[in-house]
């Protein structure tokens, strides 16, 4: 669980990793008990939610985005944790460690796969709605923010102290600024001032041994760890040089210098009257189809839309041909899925590879996300089956050794842990393609600071004493 700080502006976020383990409905109830214990001078049943009280299913319900997982087949948790302040965060590890548990952690709801509130075996969620406060510094261009906040909020609280000041974090405001930043966050302005991991300064996280460290008292490689351990076109369209200001995206794009794009870009026919000048805030509106008058609308913490989707990224490295395009093109119409391509560059070639644990900097054109969407859960399979054959048809076009993949578009095709045991060359199959030559120091830092493994789920990283086995 992690608060963090930020650069202007830095960020303070709660997040747990999550557990698994095998328990029974009498560890649930001794779980209670525990936790019950520990948070005596609270009023508990404003914190404990179990599967006997009326607002159970509306609070598991209220931040799942995928409709893949609001079925009553989705497993549940044995209870749901609301903290309002870090020590309730302290007794649920304590008390989920001691009674067998697994953790999963949601801020916000928006993991591809679930992973924050979904488990295999029975889990608590700890549901940070209500760690959510924002102190924006302006005068030290900082801000702590509580993991519970979502990007809205967050934005929404510096436009409040300033005009002149932004955070480079996503486009989507019902996410939750904790499950972003864990996976490196990029959002309209990474290309100039990097991602929103790149702009942590500090953090407060509760360990494996239910302490709240800081980033002193964890050390800097437990705090590198946890900042990213957890967009048609012509060649030439994504292969000129962008000026460190410019944000382009598949569907829409802002230009801040219409030279750059007239010179570089004819083929686009952009004139200066196609163009917005707009301030940040006024942007974050823009990219969700706010009206600019409409600010308050960031504060709305529920997705207007929901449906049944799956997703897959890739980075790709080399201009795709004519050829691989036009196959693209056909396949796109064929699934009824679209693209986001997002040019990488500018700031993002400047920071090293392992600066943080997000390792796709230096050598990328673009990233792309596929996705695709439906609306009766019946065709789950055929659609989930009609994207793993467009990721095939790409294979020859993008990353290789390994075929990257972006962790805030999580992926469980890319491979799965089998338990709790499973080893470093498991883990490494998809581990690789996230972490890339970052994965094995995640490793070594997981293994020092929660050598039982305590903290994990389909996706986590592993303990691993070799990686022989």
């Amino acid at each position: 669980m992690v608060t963090l700080h930020m650069k202007l502006l830095p960020l303070l976020f709660i997040l747990s990793n999550s557990v698994w383990s095998t328990t029974s409905s009498s560890a649930a109830e001794s779980f209670l008990q525990c936790f019950t214990l520990h948070i005596q001078q609270y009023n508990s049943s404003k914190i404990i939610i179990t599967k006997h009280s009326s607002a159970y299913f509306s609070v598991v319900q209220s931040s799942i985005q995928n409709l893949r997982f609001l079925t009553s087949s989705t497993s549940k948790p044995e209870a749901i944790i609301t903290p309002f302040h870090d020590s309730h965060v302290q007794a649920a590890v304590i008390c989920s460690k001691k009674n067998g548990l697994l953790i999963r952690t949601r801020s916000g709801g928006h993991d591809y796969e679930g992973q924050s509130y979904v488990s295999r075996a029975p889990f608590v969620i700890i549901d940070l709605f209500n760690l959510r406060s924002i102190d924006v510094d302006i005068e030290n261009e900082s801000a702590w923010v509580e993991s519970g906040a979502t990007l809205g909020e967050l934005y929404y609280r510096i436009a409040e102290k300033s005009k002149a000041y932004g955070f480079p974090a996503g486009s989507c405001p019902t996410i939750g600024v904790g499950g972003h930043i864990s996976g490196g966050g990029f959002g309209t302005l990474f290309r100039k001032y990097g991602l929103a991991a790149d702009n942590v300064l500090d953090a407060k996280i509760v360990d494996v041994n239910g302490r709240i460290l800081d980033r002193k008292s964890m050390g800097e490689e437990l705090f590198w760890a946890i900042r990213g351990g957890e967009a048609q076109a012509l060649e030439s369209f994504w292969h000129g040089n962008l000026d460190w200001f410019l944000f382009l995206h598949l569907l829409q794009f802002s230009d801040f210098q219409r030279p750059q794009n007239k010179d570089n870009f004819p083929e686009l026919s952009v004139d200066r009257s196609d163009c917005t000048e707009m301030s940040w805030i006024e942007s974050v509106l823009y990219f969700d189809f706010i009206p600019r008058n409409k600010s308050e609308a960031l504060l709305n913490r529920t997705q207007q839309s929901k449906s049944f989707f799956k997703a897959k990224s890739d980075y790709v490295t080399q201009p795709i041909s004519e050829a691989g395009l036009k196959g693209l093109w056909q396949r796109l119409i064929e699934v009824g899925a679209y693209l986001i391509l997002t040019p990488y560059g500018g700031k993002m070639s400047e920071i090293s590879n392992s600066e943080i644990p997000f390792p796709h900097r230096s050598g990328n054109l673009f990233k792309i996300q596929y996705m695709v969407t439906w609306d009766d859960y019946r065709e789950t399979e055929k659609y989930i089956g009609l994207m793993r054959k467009l990721y095939d048809y790409m294979a020859p076009y993008v990353s290789k050794f390994p075929r990257a993949a972006y962790l805030n578009y999580k992926d469980l095709d890319l491979g799965r842990n089998k338990d709790v045991h499973t080893s470093y060359a498991e883990a490494s199959i998809w581990g690789s393609k996230y972490f890339k030559n970052n994965f094995g120091r995640l490793v070594h830092v997981k293994s020092l600071v929660d050598p039982g493994n305590f903290f994990r789920d389909e996706q986590s990283i592993p303990v691993c004493l070799s990686r022989k086995n």
